[in-house]
């Protein structure tokens, strides 16, 4: 049974845990949680996860901080599918800002969490002003009635796997690192919701899908699948192509917004939760003299992007079916 809770004031069965964004789940991430699974079965104990919501660099500078990978929806579904047990979503505000790391462990960590093992990453700082680390949880530990170990970080082709990297690779339009990183290809969730009704209108029609946040980690237009728009089945991926920026042809100023162009494909789909993975860029979003100038180009994506399903050989034959 998956369970998660908005708060830490909860829990009394004792618990093997790891704290931490987890923003992406990420091929690091991936692997911190196998091993807390691993452990939390031998030792007999649920294996939690406690994360935090805003990111804490979104409460300190929401304007510095840097683009989310995943929302809290799509990280709580990556974690679910990881086995864990419960997840504790820690609202990240002024009060367990100023909370100090010796009372972060014997109030949090012991008394309402009850943690008898914990596994952290090895950059993990804890507490009011980033003032705990590994070491003082290893003095406090015995004391506290838990094990704490550290988890190195995982390296790929001498690169450490983070959500940095992964953020510096979607804004390169470097897809294919980004998959690399995180064993899987990056991917957009969100509801269809009403829009301009510009696609339709120049023959391209598009499902808007509504975004969580204004500052996406990649924009452009991209190769896309889309998983969800055939509700008999969800897990079907569609072919597609997919613009995500401001669209400064049609609007000064504009908000990003993705929309997507599912190939051959007019059913209604308003409200429906689609997933959008993006497999390649195409190109950077560009501002054209007029709708005509606009067309031209969205022709040229549509033929470049069907040539990528007929030629790319990692695609699975679904995708190029339904061309």
């Amino acid at each position: 049974m998956h369970t998660w809770r908005r708060s830490y004031q909860c829990a009394k069965t004792p618990v093997a845990l790891t704290i931490g964004n987890f923003d992406g789940v990420h091929l690091g991430h991936q692997a911190m949680l196998a091993r807390l699974k691993d452990t939390a079965n031998k030792l007999g104990l649920p294996a939690c996860v406690m994360i935090f919501e805003p990111h804490p660099r979104e409460f300190f500078a929401p304007d510095h901080a840097p683009a989310r990978l995943t929302s809290l929806r799509e990280k709580l579904k990556l974690l679910i599918q990881a086995g864990i047990d419960c997840i504790h979503i820690c609202r990240f505000n002024d009060d367990f800002a100023e909370i100090n790391p010796e009372a972060f462990i014997t109030r949090i960590l012991n008394q309402a969490l009850s943690v008898r093992w914990l596994l952290v990453g090895d950059d993990f700082r804890f507490g009011a002003r980033r003032a705990g680390d590994f070491a003082m949880l290893q003095a406090l530990s015995t004391a506290n009635g838990f094990a704490v170990e550290i988890m190195p970080s995982v390296i790929m082709n001498g690169q450490r796997v983070s959500s940095t990297a992964i953020r510096q690779a979607l804004a390169h339009g470097n897809l294919n690192a980004a998959q690399e990183l995180l064993g899987r290809p990056y991917s957009i969730s969100g509801r269809v919701i009403d829009g301009d009704k510009l696609g339709r209108q120049i023959g391209f029609p598009t499902a808007n899908i509504q975004l969580k946040y204004n500052r996406p980690a990649l924009s452009g237009i991209f190769v896309v699948a889309v998983h969800g728009a055939i509700r008999s089945s969800p897990a079907t991926p569609l072919p597609g192509v997919a613009s995500l920026g401001v669209r400064p042809t049609v609007h000064e100023n504009g908000k990003p917004v993705l929309e997507v162009h599912l190939f051959d494909f007019n059913r209604e789909i308003y409200g429906q939760h689609l997933q959008v993975d993006f497999l390649h860029k195409l190109r950077d979003e560009e501002k054209y003299a007029n709708i005509d100038t606009l067309i031209r180009q969205i022709e040229k994506d549509v033929t470049q992007a069907k040539d990528f399903f007929m030629t790319a050989p990692i695609h699975s034959s679904s995708l190029c079916n339904a061309l």
